[in-house]
């Protein structure tokens, strides 16, 4: 596979399934790499089977599509007139067509997130306004003048004046409410100063209809300083009622998030943490009764993350997904009885966008693995493939430990709905991902993965890219990147090697909560001891030859790795944390910082300076890419310039490769054409002399 290749395929965007079940309605997403642009338009297939189809075919695209509740309308959000609003075009459920589209919104703060009210005669949707304003005049008012002013200059008076790539300025998220008749917005959260809903980088809608569409529920930060806190609440508001205010109906004072209504309209789910101000406490699945007010956890003693999840249409059932040992899988919790009962319902890979048919027979979710981007599948529920298949399932048990009820396992029959890039893909030579386990040094279980060159020869030695990855809370595992693609880093001759250590999420939260106050600690040695047995046990590993490479919380890794051994050939450090001290004061998510290194600089600097790779400084000897970006307001531009003059000042073999038109990831095309044609460059100078 070359950067070209990956390039040519085709991204699948979000789901919709229609309300008779005969349709999948979903984004596609095209790179046209000369033009160094990403397009996504609306794609439909048949759920019977049959060859997936484009319906919309604008120049600015269009993305998040939507069934209306009779299924003869779709919903969508496109810029193709000024700005992006929302769309509807009527759907013909025989043809699986769409007729001519017309703009429902013309708000001049534009429109996003939009979905149905239950009875297909309002529109909830997100558009970001200045909270003083009275209406839609004063905020084109104030657009205009701020557009015309000679000064550029802001003012800041509080905390989180950017955000992850761009300044804050004075706008805030509201909701508003919308009918498909008249189309003037009506503001549900007016003067709110805060964010509504809350900051996210995509997952799960902040927000819901009830099913009788007579109130919302949604989340929301009150807390006073949002840089230091991840505590949002769920909310409920009457639109019955002109003067209805918000209620509170969480109790968590961590993060609560995703509220769903039951179809019955007797319950509301959401997810939630536990301890404030940790964003990667364990995800619980809680249930709020709406007749007693009274609030529970629905799966206690489930030791995973419940990373998305929805009802099946009789309220009886919810089907989530949850991360273990380098997958995501599918499953299925009964919500009333003695005890929840559950189902493991989904093989290997990554599962996402859960949907049900309105029968609640089958189920449609995103699916992709380390060798095949995403695609849609269908699972038919019940059924169960073959007894090999069910004793597969149930070793899957012990992934989801500890688990003190009786469970049970099935694995079910799914079939590929789209095959957006199976022409491609079997034109191309992609090595299956094997995996392994070992013992850390306190005889804790780390797993780890690894991938062989094409072509390979196993009486060769290869030079290995030994990549690490962010978060920390995060995990290599079987799904596909465009970002950090190990197929493709392998392609030019490499072995890859991946280890999930300490802070990893989908091995228990005690295993994510290792990491915390420990950066350069145990995640360190869990890395050195993965890489140590992969040298033993995979005699084509050349370890005279390697390279480490890393972003974000790997790019810290990689720096702490430069002044802590010599036994790589080279090292690429992406938008990693040289400096704590200074990345504190530079960052805008400050609970983030305040919780992994317990505390603030001034509270805690020993913590901070235990774990600084600069402190370190006078052991830098291997060569080092250093990659960093000028809107990168998690981990600022200035940690990469720090750690670049500082190689250049030791005399250590380096390089910084600088964009000043990305964030805290590299999306352009072209852009991203030059990161990996750089890293490359760069291992290959090292590695392969």
């Amino acid at each position: 596979m070359t950067f070209e290749d990956m390039m040519k395929m085709r991204r699948l965007g979000d789901i919709a399934v229609s309300p008779d079940g005969h349709w999948v309605l979903f984004g596609v997403t095209d790179v046209d790499l000369a033009k160094n642009t990403r397009t996504s338009h609306l794609w439909i297939v048949p759920t019977a089977g049959g060859d997936e189809k484009p319906l919309t075919a604008s120049l600015a695209g269009e993305s998040r599509g939507r069934f209306s509740p009779d299924g003869k309308q779709i919903l969508f959000q496109s810029a193709r007139d000024v700005g992006q609003q929302t769309w509807l075009a009527p759907f013909d459920t025989g043809t699986g067509t769409i007729g001519d589209a017309h703009k429902l919104t013309s708000i001049s703060t534009e429109a996003d997130g939009a979905i149905w009210s239950p009875d297909g005669q309002n529109i909830l949707f997100v558009s970001s306004v200045y909270p003083d304003c009275k209406d839609d005049a004063c905020n084109k008012q104030r657009d205009v003048e701020r557009a015309q002013s000679k000064v550029k200059a802001q003012v800041f008076t509080h905390l989180l004046y950017r955000h992850w790539n761009a300044f804050t300025g004075d706008k805030r998220s509201h909701l508003f409410l919308v009918s498909v008749n008249s189309g003037v917005p009506r503001d549900l959260t007016p003067g709110d100063e805060h964010d509504v809903p809350p900051f996210s980088l995509g997952g799960p809608d902040g927000y819901a209809f009830s099913p009788d569409g007579k109130e919302i529920a949604f989340a929301e930060n009150l807390d006073p300083v949002p840089a230091i806190s991840t505590n949002s609440d769920i909310f409920t508001l009457r639109l019955d009622d002109p003067n209805a205010k918000p209620v509170k109906i969480s109790t968590s004072p961590g993060g609560d998030h995703s509220p769903a209504y039951s179809p019955d309209g007797k319950y509301i789910a959401w997810r939630s943490q536990a301890r404030a101000g940790y964003e990667s406490d364990r995800f619980r699945l809680m249930l709020y009764d709406r007749a007693t007010g009274q609030e529970r956890e629905l799966l206690p003693k489930l030791d995973r993350w419940v990373d998305e999840f929805t009802w099946a249409p009789d309220s009886k059932t919810i089907y989530f997904a949850s991360g273990a040992t380098g997958g995501e899988r599918i499953l299925q919790a009964n919500v009333e009885g003695p005890a929840p009962g559950l189902n493991v319902i989904s093989p290997g890979g990554e599962y996402g966008d859960i949907h049900l048919s309105p029968d609640g027979k089958y189920l449609f979710a995103s699916k992709q693995t380390i060798r095949t981007p995403s695609e849609i599948y269908l699972l038919e529920l019940g059924h169960v493939v073959s007894t090999a298949d069910v004793t597969a399932a149930k070793a899957h048990r012990t992934l989801y430990e500890p688990i003190q009820f009786e469970a049970m396992f099935d694995t079910v029959a799914e079939k590929s709905l789209t095959h957006l890039n199976d022409e491609l893909l079997q034109q191309l030579d992609l090595p299956e991902m094997e995996t392994f386990s070992f013992q850390s040094n306190d005889r804790t279980l780390v797993q780890g993965f690894l991938i062989k060159p094409p072509a390979f020869d196993r009486n060769k030695k290869y030079p290995v890219k030994f990549l690490i990855h962010g978060g920390p809370q995060g995990a290599w595992g079987d799904s596909w990147s465009y970002r950090w693609n190990a197929e493709l880093l392998a392609a030019n001759g490499y072995v890859v090697v991946m280890i999930n250590p300490r802070g990893s999420t989908g091995y228990g939260q005690a295993f994510v909560d290792g990491v915390n106050g420990d950066w350069g600690g145990k995640p360190y040695i869990d890395l050195m001891r993965g890489l140590d047995y992969a040298e033993q046990h995979y005699s084509f590993i050349d370890k005279t030859r390697e390279c480490a490479l890393g972003a974000s919380y790997g790019g810290y890794m990689a720096d702490w790795i430069l002044g802590h051994t010599n036994r790589f050939k080279c090292i690429v450090s992406h938008d990693g944390m040289f400096n704590p001290e200074s990345a504190y004061g530079t960052t805008e998510e400050l609970w983030f910082n305040e919780w992994e290194f317990k505390g603030t600089p001034w509270t805690n600097r020993a913590l901070y300076r235990k774990w600084s790779p600069m402190l370190a400084e006078t052991n830098f000897k291997t060569p080092t890419l250093v990659v960093h970006s000028q809107l990168d307001y998690r981990l600022d531009v200035s940690e990469g310039y720090q750690l670049f003059t500082t190689l250049q000042r030791m005399n250590v073999p380096s390089k910084m490769l600088y964009f000043p038109d990305e964030g805290h990831w590299v999306l352009k095309p072209q852009n991203s054409q030059l990161w990996y044609k750089t890293v490359n460059d760069w291992v290959d100078q090292w590695t392969k002399q």
